[in-house]
């Protein structure tokens, strides 16, 4: 039999790239809602052109994941295992179900991503009863934690076997290694587990300049759910098991969560870029610094209230309503308690001097009408 001649010949590995695609939006939008709205850092989109072309095995048996393992040892430790997702929610929902019983508990805020923003994807996915407390800056401490630890052998309560701290918190407060060694020495004295939701964790150590490792493995945390989306990446985190011996089958949990990425190397080669050569932290930092300028202009603004410690990439501030309705249609940010008035304004690894010059200057014309 002839074989059939294609009609449309295989693309050219190095032909000029082109597209019927059309810009939808305007580049020169600016806001701050959330660092999530960035694009892609340009290092990490060089990296994914670099790992494209040609054919690599699927679902992590390309090069670029089995090299991964090296790269986040190199950060987290000789024992850190490493299983890149798809995203934020995955990881938590993975790490958490790794750490776990049918019949566990989560201790966790009442402000923690895993309760307030991820669609009850914890409890309905994972199956998890997420055990809450509240708390003035975000942050746990061992009294908090043991509101809800306790019961461990109520048939009647579900079991809690976690603690889940979030770093940077979800107000922008960041937990020091003490405050962290602490809470994992408390949790694992109950025979409870340690999680970190670091979505952010980049910015809490460019914050207290440290390695990743003095806020995860050196002080207790067992497992990590690793951010990379929030600081350039076009997508994909990844769960950083830094205690294999507290979790099984982590490789079946992936898969059976949905989180298993067939063209896995295209997250691989994006966290080698993060995480080979510091871009990590200095995005971070660039990040922070512009939260520190944000927040210095703001408290210069009256009527405006900072509403916690400016301390990573975050701004929370309250304002008239009238005001922070104005000021939306200049530059998009969200309500965070709307009914106190409270704000939220993020800044990202691209926002620039000008931007948040320009956004004080909205903020100073709308609170003056």
């Amino acid at each position: 039999m002839t074989p059939t001649t294609p009609t449309t010949p295989a693309p050219s590995p190095t032909a000029a790239p082109t597209t019927a695609a059309r810009r939808r939006h305007d580049p020169t939008v600016r806001g701050f809602a959330s660092d999530n709205y960035a694009g892609v850092h340009p290092e990490l989109l060089a990296a994914l052109a670099l790992a494209n072309g040609g054919h690599q095995p699927a679902y992590g048996a390309d090069d670029y994941t089995a090299h991964l393992a090296e790269v986040f040892r190199a950060h987290f430790g000789p024992r850190a295992e490493v299983y890149p997702v798809f995203n934020g929610t995955g990881a938590n929902v993975v790490g958490l179900q790794a750490l776990t019983d049918r019949w566990g508990a989560v201790v966790t805020t009442d402000t923690a991503h895993i309760h307030t923003d991820e669609c009850g994807a914890p409890e309905r996915v994972a199956g998890l009863k997420l055990l809450t407390v509240p708390t003035p800056d975000g942050k746990l401490t061992p009294e908090l934690v043991d509101r809800q630890a306790f019961g461990f052998d109520d048939e009647h309560r579900a079991t809690p076997q976690v603690v889940s701290l979030t770093q940077s918190t979800e107000l922008g407060t960041c937990y020091t290694p003490d405050e962290i060694r602490a809470l994992a020495e408390h949790a694992h004295e109950r025979g409870m587990a340690v999680h970190l939701d670091g979505a952010r964790l980049a910015n809490a150590a460019a914050a207290l300049d440290l390695p990743l490792a003095a806020l995860t493995t050196d002080v207790g945390v067992d497992v990590l759910s690793f951010g990379g989306t929030k600081n350039g990446m076009l997508y994909g985190e990844a769960v950083v098991v830094l205690d294999p011996g507290r979790v099984t089958r982590m490789p079946h949990l992936r898969k059976l969560s949905m989180q298993l990425a067939s063209k896995m190397r295209f997250v691989s080669v994006q966290f080698e870029a993060l995480l080979a050569d510091g871009l990590w932290r200095r995005g971070a930092e660039h990040a922070n610094a512009m939260a520190a300028r944000l927040a210095a202009g703001v408290a210069a603004v009256e009527g405006v209230t900072i509403s916690y410690p400016v301390q990573a990439n975050a701004v929370f501030a309250r304002l008239p309503r009238e005001a922070a309705d104005r000021l939306r249609k200049r530059y998009r940010f969200y309500d965070w308690d709307a009914a106190r008035g409270e704000v939220r304004w993020m800044c990202s690894f691209d926002t620039t001097e000008d931007d948040v010059d320009g956004f004080l200057a909205a903020l100073r014309e709308e609170m003056g009408r």
